[in-house]
């Protein structure tokens, strides 16, 4: 699958599953993962880890840690409407599966600073068609989940969509085209939009033009038919 999700990460179903865009290093992280040299995504094939990213607060921590960098409980329970009390659990269901993990403090030592564990390459949460039953359940509660996710994100542009100045209510698309295709050809078009995409991915543009914001742009491809 491809799921991409966190990064505004998400999804590609059925192949390769971009989700988070994100790479577990620390060492709690290796047996869920395999190594990669370089900048290139770590392969996360563990149900377990899969089942840790699978909740919309824990998206939108992993999203805020990868892209605004290290952040307390409270700071984070603030982004994803829940008590610091709540949040530091989810905080630490993913130091647990090796995504997060405690940062130097700030000096008061009053309250721990989580960070990403991510690399620069990434991470691809991949199911393979013949991976086992539990690998396949846990990556469609992933997919599951970040639906659930973006569906919360678009509802909140929505709530203040009356707000937005007229060049970025004008730009705002929410669309959808009918393709015919065949797979390789659905792959084509797949690696040509995400290389479209991550050119201007929120974590390797530190200096942005004037003006820029934080964009979601949620891509995903799948067959309607059956086979």
């Amino acid at each position: 699958m491809g799921t991409r999700i966190v990064d505004g990460t998400p999804a590609r179903p059925g192949g390769h599953s971009d989700y988070l865009d994100r790479m577990a290093t620390n060492p709690a992280a290796e047996s869920a993962t395999s190594a990669s040299p370089g900048n290139e995504p770590r392969l996360i094939n563990e149900a377990s880890v899969m089942r840790a990213m699978a909740h919309p607060a824990r998206m939108t921590i992993l999203e805020h840690l990868g892209s605004d960098g290290p952040s307390t409980a409270t700071e984070c329970a603030e982004l994803v409407g829940l008590s610091p009390s709540a949040t530091s659990y989810h905080l630490r269901a993913l130091a647990r599966a090796g995504l997060i993990e405690e940062a130097p403090g700030r000096g008061d030592a009053r309250e721990r600073v989580w960070r990403s564990t991510v690399a620069a390459g990434g991470y691809t949460v991949m199911a393979d068609r013949d991976a086992a039953p539990d690998v396949k359940a846990a990556e469609n509660e992933l997919i599951e989940s970040f639906l659930s996710w973006e569906n919360i994100r678009v509802r909140q542009y929505l709530a203040r969509r009356a707000e937005e100045p007229a060049e970025w209510w004008d730009q705002a698309a929410f669309r959808e085209i009918a393709m015919i295709l065949t797979a390789d050809e659905l792959r084509e078009v797949t690696d040509a939009v995400f290389d479209l995409l991550t050119k201007y991915r929120k974590r390797d543009r530190p200096d942005p033009p004037p003006g820029s914001r934080s964009v979601s742009a949620v891509f995903r491809t799948f067959p309607t038919d059956k086979p």
